[in-house]
């Protein structure tokens, strides 16, 4: 279970700045965070969320981190927008699994996303071939 608050570079920012995060709720498989100072009208929250379907050797668990941010929007300042980015990990639970599998795809998405070409550091300024591609819609 993670902790109540998270923090000690548990979250960074995309210039690698720790965010610390208080946890809000939790009910059944799901838990929300909050950032720790958010403005009332500018919320940011971290969402975490499991769910399991299927039966036996055909049971699979969907897990989901979700982070959204609300800002003022650039075109009408009376307007809050909301910018969302989500990881999902679906697998199978009844048959049998290791974590290796699991790490694998995880693997690969972080660095499509936060690693350039030849680079073996993640980097917290999304300049991967993958964040370049959700930012600017293409593909």
């Amino acid at each position: 279970m993670l902790t109540n608050t998270l923090n000690t570079n548990e979250v960074k920012n995309a210039a690698g700045t720790e965010r610390e995060f208080t946890r809000l709720s939790t009910a059944d498989r799901a838990t929300e965070f909050a950032l720790i100072g958010e403005s009332p009208a500018a919320k940011h929250r971290l969402l975490i969320k499991h769910q399991e379907t299927g039966l036996g050797l055909k049971q699979r668990r969907r897990s989901v981190i979700r982070f959204d941010k609300e800002s003022v929007s650039d075109v009408d300042t009376a307007l809050t927008v909301t910018t969302s980015a989500y990881l999902v990990l679906d697998a199978p639970v009844g048959a049998t699994l290791t974590d290796v599998q699991m790490k694998e795809v995880l693997a690969n998405i972080m660095s499509f996303v936060a690693t350039t070409g030849a680079a073996t550091t993640v980097l917290f300024d999304c300049t991967g071939s993958g964040a370049a591609a959700l930012v600017s819609g293409g593909i």
